[in-house]
């Protein structure tokens, strides 16, 4: 078996933050330790999720990324970004992307990290799917589903990510009608 990479002494900083946001969920235990994913907090989660979010608008897309983390064991099960252009695919936003990542597991026992506010379809998910608690990284440039998500017993934390911030609202700038897709579907674009 190979040791991992990440260990207790390895730094946490936007460059280990971003291999793991780029290797896939199903290997990250031959790159991180335990004892490495007991370090990350929310703040690391979150900035993984933001990378996710620049992962998407590098490709072309929209920037929206989300961690899953298991509450108790702090390792990452799943995560995502939005790939409404990449694949062509109108709900593979940044939420439902970590889902399908994590597959069918008991996820009351999870943390979901998403760089935005989830839309209508992906905070009925989450709260269909039974999350336990929902971190949002930006209500500056999008809100509205918290209070929903908290009527339906999720604890709703916001742990605003400035990089993410930005990087939403440049893209929002540059792209307005992909993001107005994202949001509404192309109906929504003609009718503007």
């Amino acid at each position: 078996m190979i040791a991992p990479l990440f260990k207790h002494d390895t730094q946490i900083n936007d460059a280990s933050l971003n291999v793991i946001a780029h290797m896939p969920t199903a290997s990250l235990s031959t790159l991180m330790a335990n004892e490495f994913a007991l370090k990350l907090s929310d703040t690391d989660y979150m900035r993984i999720a933001v990378l996710l979010a620049k992962k998407s608008y590098d490709e072309g897309g929209c920037p929206i990324g989300a961690v899953i983390v298991n509450n108790h064991t702090k390792e990452i099960v799943g995560k995502g970004h939005n790939t409404l252009v990449q694949e062509s695919h109108p709900y593979n936003h940044g939420e439902t992307s970590a889902i399908r990542d994590a597959g069918r597991i008991d996820f009351s026992q999870t943390t979901l990290y998403t760089s935005l506010s989830p839309c209508d379809v992906c905070a009925t998910l989450l709260y269909m799917r039974g999350f336990n608690r929902v971190v949002v990284g930006d209500v500056s440039n999008a809100c509205g589903n918290e209070r929903l998500l908290k009527e339906k017993g999720i604890v709703v934390d916001i742990l605003e990510d400035q990089m993410g911030i930005s990087q939403y609202a440049q893209f929002r700038k540059e792209k307005p009608n992909q993001d107005l897709e994202d949001w509404q579907g192309l109906a929504a674009i003609s009718k503007s």
